[in-house]
């Protein structure tokens, strides 16, 4: 076991054997290495002027994604690479990113700029040749208030136009950081400060381990709501125990008629595999969060979690789901429908983390999954449907429909799936459906939404997806 957090910032190598669980990456770039490019805009993973990129080997490969390092947790960066705006260079000085910012004009008041500047680098390295959708994704989670977002996107065009990778920073430095992080022991790791401990699992094995010790531990994956726990709330997480970097809960798999995907896989890391076999789903997906947010929030803890708002569990449990929960006692299979008992209650036994969770992959099923809130990007679910509907061509063989934001828990509409059933697939069977699904729920009225919209959206949800599975002329979503 060793008491030490490793990790590379820009060029600098960071050895930590004092941090709480608290502790913030954005605090200790600022306070401790008064790398002050780093913004605090809003200190809950919303406005993006906090985003740095982070290096993290994924099985052997050096991949950087941009987080918000607002909500990041300082001891979950053991193992990585932390680039920060001050890194960038280019031959001339300027980087070509930022170079492309000055030059279109994508800058004025200047505190949100850094965060749009690493946003787009980000993007740069991933996608040299982005279109219009690949720009306007990377921006979902940065907000401007003065400068508009027509020059930005300017600039995200030009610098793709202006090459240059050769030169790049994190390119050259690429073999030796990765050969430094591929070095790293693959030990326990707990640091502390005071009575307030952060525990960094070996692997999987570990973690069951680690839990059995600490069975009230606070587990934090990507920190995507817990650090909102720190910064909002002031709650204290100790021990907690992070488990963002164990390869072991990474695993996507495909065996004949079910996916298994690791609880730590990212958001952004299944994305493709929602393109391959839920296309359906890929807009409704791309709505969690903002980039950072997908990038950093992991499948296993948005179902964890246990939030009537996760996006995550009503299409999870509308494809059917089971889910595989592991302590140091051994494992045991449940439907994730099953998993939520009552508002912020699951069925999580102490000492049990979520292992895995197993998608079936249904033949020709009619899927659809739907989000409304008040921003388009980058917010919480107001109310939220996900459909998987079989048929024999003209009759509904059987149907799974769950809602979020709808009930304390993710939860199927019984009623609303029972007019369905065995009715001809037509849009006198969705409207009844529709009507029964006031039986199914009782809302609550938040700022989110009212109670009566929440129960109408529910409605037109039916309606929605007969328009859209009929056939007929509607635009009914963004054509992207």
């Amino acid at each position: 076991m060793g008491g030490t957090i490793r990790f590379l910032l820009n060029d600098t190598e960071i050895s930590l054997t004092e941090a709480g669980s608290r502790d913030t990456l954005l605090d200790f770039l600022r306070l401790n290495r008064r790398l002050t490019g780093t913004k605090e805009g809003c200190a809950e993973g919303d406005c993006g002027a906090c985003t740095v990129l982070v290096g993290r080997l994924h099985h052997g490969r050096l991949h950087y994604e941009p987080i918000n390092a607002c909500i990041r947790f300082l001891a979950s960066c053991h193992g990585c690479h932390v680039v920060t705006v001050e890194h960038l260079r280019g031959p001339q000085g300027l980087h070509p990113v930022q170079a492309a910012m000055v030059e279109h004009h994508g800058s004025q008041c200047g505190f949100c700029t850094p965060g749009f500047v690493m946003a787009l680098y980000g993007l740069w390295m991933q996608n040299p040749r982005p279109d219009m959708l690949a720009v306007e994704t990377a921006l979902q989670g940065n907000l401007c208030r003065c400068t508009g977002y027509e020059p930005i996107v300017k600039a995200a065009f030009a610098a793709s136009q202006a090459g240059g990778q050769n030169f790049d920073a994190l390119t050259v430095e690429r073999d030796r950081v990765t050969a430094w992080l591929a070095d790293l022991p693959r030990q326990r790791v707990t640091v502390s400060r005071g009575d307030d401990r952060a525990i960094l699992p070996a692997d999987a094995a570990d973690l069951a381990q680690v839990l059995a010790e600490n069975p009230k531990a606070t587990i934090v994956a990507g920190a995507t709501d817990v650090g909102l726990w720190v910064t909002k709330f002031l709650r204290d997480i100790s021990p907690a125990v992070f488990i963002g970097h164990l390869q072991d809960l990474k695993h996507i798999q495909i065996t004949p008629g079910q996916i298994s995907i690791g609880a730590g896989v990212t958001y952004s890391e299944f994305e493709p595999f929602i393109l391959q076999h839920f296309p359906e789903a890929l807009d409704y997906w791309r709505r969690i969060g903002g980039w950072q947010v997908r990038n950093a929030g992991t499948i296993g803890g948005n179902v964890a979690n246990g939030s009537p708002i996760g996006e995550t569990p009503p299409l999870l449990i509308a494809l059917g789901a089971t889910m595989t929960l592991c302590s140091a006692a051994g494992t045991r299979d449940i439907a994730v429908e099953d998993f939520f008992i009552d508002y912020g209650k699951q069925d999580r036994r102490p000492g049990e983390f979520v292992q895995a969770i197993h998608v079936p992959l249904r033949g020709d099923a009619r899927i659809a999954a739907y989000k409304v809130s008040k921003r388009h990007h980058a917010d919480i679910t107001a109310s939220a449907a996900a459909f998987h509907i079989e048929t024999d061509g003209a009759t509904i063989t059987d149907a799974r429909v769950a809602f979020g934001g709808m009930a304390a828990t993710p939860k199927r509409a019984a009623n609303a799936e029972a007019a369905l059933r065995g009715q001809p697939f037509s849009a006198e069977t969705f409207e009844a459906a529709a009507h029964a699904v006031a039986n199914d729920f009782t809302p609550l009225s938040d700022w989110r939404a009212s109670a009566e919209y929440r129960q109408t959206l529910a409605a037109n949800f039916f309606r929605r997806f007969w328009l859209e599975q009929s056939g007929q002329d509607h635009r009914l979503r963004r054509v992207e």
